[in-house]
């Protein structure tokens, strides 16, 4: 007797199959960089630029992020009102981080500043929700 779920490992790969096709087929190549500097423990600097690949970019497509598409179908103002979960997945990826400490005359000085250098990314935005991946 079988459950019923007992399609999941099939459903779970054509569901799979129709993503990956969606990023190699029709999805676009961003270039997004983000960097952001605490001082002090405080945010002091934070920029996040995303422009159009202006050529092809080589790799395959890796673990992709799917976020939520209400109305945006911006590519940055998408990514600004998913609430941190595009940093938090770029956090994932691996950032640089640069850390320097001063302390002079009993005043503490720290600096952080964490960068994300320049990746593109494969992106297909539909109606309800956006599906980006980074290229390896």
């Amino acid at each position: 007797m079988r459950s019923r779920d007992g399609n999941y490992n099939f459903t779970f790969t054509v569901f799979s199959l129709l993503i990956f096709n969606s990023l190699v087929l029709s999805a676009s190549e961003y270039l997004i960089s983000y960097r952001y500097v605490v001082k002090d423990a405080i945010l002091y600097n934070e920029s996040f630029k995303i422009s159009k690949a202006m050529q092809k970019c080589d790799g395959k497509p890796q673990k992709s992020i799917q976020i939520f598409n209400e109305k945006n179908k911006n590519l940055k103002d998408l990514l600004s009102d998913s609430d941190g979960e595009f940093i938090r997945y770029m956090h994932r990826l691996g950032m640089h981080v640069q850390n320097s400490e001063i302390t002079q005359n009993s005043i503490h000085r720290s600096t952080t500043i964490l960068t994300l250098k320049t990746r593109c990314f494969k992106v297909d935005i539909n109606e309800n929700f956006a599906i980006i991946a980074p290229l390896k």
